[in-house]
């Protein structure tokens, strides 16, 4: 009985397995959404996971300054705005949360050599989807636009600098994004998995009271760099 059991489970799986290939890559696959592509505005939500990073630029060629990145999470909501067949005008403001460890150079206390750098992130980027042809009910695209970051942690405001273990950031920020991603059509929904880059374009440093300090003295500039990777559901 139990043999029997496992091979009709084996066989069920296997249909539904050529069911789904069918639908999504057939030569006569099952259309899901037909219509949704004649929206002119539609709406949904994003989970996903970043990857956030500095990029330093130096007055000097001392040791550079060691950035250690953890995987932060992101979510967020989306408005699309179809211009063309093929090209959509995207919003996507979205909360991001995300550490980073600052490893200075120079010190022998880690009190001294360590910065947490804990940011949360207000995201608002305006983003143009360039989108293929569908194909069965799979359709890549890629995507690109600017941004703008307001940093809820940046200590901007604080008196205090890197002698009172204050790392400071401008609180707003301006970047450009580039990705790619793909439409995965279901029977009842969109499935949008994709991955961002994130690249500051301004610097974002304030810098220690004391222009000698060890801490900002010699950096240039100081700019973000990120990965996101969101889920979308439409």
């Amino acid at each position: 009985m139990k043999k029997i059991v496992v091979l009709l489970l084996l066989l069920l799986s296997i249909k539904g397995n050529s069911q789904f290939k069918k639908s999504m890559f057939g030569q006569d696959p099952i259309i899901n959404l037909e219509n949704f592509q004649k929206k002119r505005v539609y709406y949904g939500y994003f989970l996903g996971f970043n990857s956030f990073d500095f990029k330093f630029d130096y007055k000097t060629e001392d040791p550079d300054i060691l950035v250690k990145k953890t995987t932060g999470f992101n979510v967020g909501i989306v408005g699309d705005l179809k211009l063309q067949e093929y090209i959509n005008l995207r919003f996507e403001p979205g909360l991001y949360y995300t550490k980073r460890d600052l490893y200075f150079p120079n010190f022998t206390s880690e009190k001294d050599a360590l910065r947490e750098v804990n940011s949360t992130y207000i995201h608002f980027p305006l983003l143009l989807k360039f989108s293929s042809l569908r194909t069965g009910n799979i359709r890549p695209y890629l995507v690109g636009g600017v941004s703008a970051t307001l940093n809820l942690s940046s200590n901007s405001k604080a008196i205090a600098d890197n002698y009172e273990q204050k790392f400071r950031v401008k609180p707003w920020t301006t970047n450009y994004e580039v990705g790619f991603g793909i439409d995965i059509f279901s029977e009842y929904f969109i499935f949008s998995p994709s991955i961002r880059g994130v690249f500051g374009i301004g610097d974002e440093l304030i810098r220690d009271n004391d222009v000698n300090s060890p801490w900002t003295g010699d950096i240039q500039s100081l700019k973000t760099r990120a990965v996101l990777i969101n889920f979308t559901f439409h």
